[in-house]
């Protein structure tokens, strides 16, 4: 029912050419207003703080589906920020973004690199050594990623985090809390985008004529597709492995294989869509662009496959059960 209903709302309010647009640099706060408006915001916060106390099971089709239409908006944060709040806590006004990797560089100066939409966000959620701190980004001096289309930004902030930031306690007693929701945010974001890649690449397969069939009837070709069906199939059971019924708070271990698989799966998508696509592919006209531009930027967010593999394999490494004992129990 909610999947549905927002499934509705992106079609009519972010076609591909309102993503463009906000893309080029147009404001975004028309789109903004109306998801606002909409209610799905509060999809997973408590009942007794106005939401619909929904649970991951029922919130992973709708972050699929921001992946799956290109939202160029932190949607899927705002929602998961309801979740990491305190009890009493008001929700922060403006586009907000998460840095579970707050560092300090000096005593009085505190970096977050690569900040998913850290060029549009107010509000930054962040952990530091296991405490939730609500920043400001207006404070903060910004420098663009220089990711095309893409808002990524690292923030600075050239004061003591005591002056600049609102600390919230510990991270609900489990460190590494917000680096949990980040990778299994952007692994539903990759899931749908690469789903969405792998239907306009088959769609392509077979509308396109060369030697007087469609190009999806040629056995290479129908390889790749296969291989990319395969990494799509992949990535999206292990992003529901990570999104577990009765539960709002992603576990760290399954988050990790979710983004690590994810992100796996997005570099091989990509590649193979533009190469099944030709030179049609990177056009700006071209809708292929807009989700596989995505799937680069969130392959990266919060660390690429190899930063996430590193994490699984050092909870291996100190597990004392066998490998396959360690798999089953994730």
């Amino acid at each position: 029912m909610f999947s549905e209903a927002f499934e509705d709302l992106l079609k009519g309010q972010c076609p591909p050419a309102a993503v463009r647009a906000i893309d080029a640099g147009c404001h975004h706060e028309a789109l903004w207003s109306v998801i606002l408006e909409s209610g799905f915001l509060e999809l997973m916060a408590p009942e007794d703080a106005g939401g619909a106390g929904a649970d991951l099971a029922d919130a992973l089709p709708l972050f699929m589906a921001l992946g799956a239409h290109a939202v160029p908006l932190p949607v899927g944060q705002a929602i998961a920020l309801r979740t990491l709040l305190p009890a009493g806590e008001a929700v922060p006004q403006g586009l907000p973004t998460f840095a579970p990797s707050l560092v300090s560089a000096r005593d009085t100066t505190w970096v977050a690199p690569r900040v998913p939409y850290g060029m549009l966000a107010g509000p930054v959620l962040a952990e530091q050594g296991g405490t939730l701190w609500l920043l400001d980004a207006h404070d903060a001096q910004r420098r663009h990623c220089r990711l095309h289309g893409e808002p990524t930004a690292d923030l600075r902030w050239e004061s003591d985090i005591e002056q600049v930031g609102k600390r919230l306690g510990d991270a609900g007693g489990t460190p590494g809390r917000l680096a949990a929701w980040a990778a299994a945010l952007h692994a539903a974001l990759l899931t749908g985008a690469i789903t969405r890649c792998f239907e306009l690449t088959l769609q392509y397969g077979n509308d396109r004529i060369q030697f007087g069939r469609s190009i999806g009837k040629f056995q290479a070709v129908q390889h790749q597709l296969a291989v990319m069906a395969e990494h799509v199939a992949a990535a999206r059971i292990a992003t529901a492995a990570a999104f577990r019924v009765g539960t709002t708070q992603p576990a760290l271990l399954p988050a990790a294989i979710a983004k690590a698989r994810s992100s796996e799966a997005a570099a091989l998508v990509a590649a193979t869509a533009h190469g099944l696509h030709g030179a049609i592919g990177v056009t700006e006209e071209y809708d292929l662009q807009l989700y596989t531009r995505r799937l680069h930027s969130w392959r990266l967010a919060h660390g690429s496959e190899q930063y996430w593999h590193g994490i699984v394999g050092e909870a291996l490494m100190n597990s004392s059960t066998s490998a396959a004992e360690f798999v089953r129990e994730l």
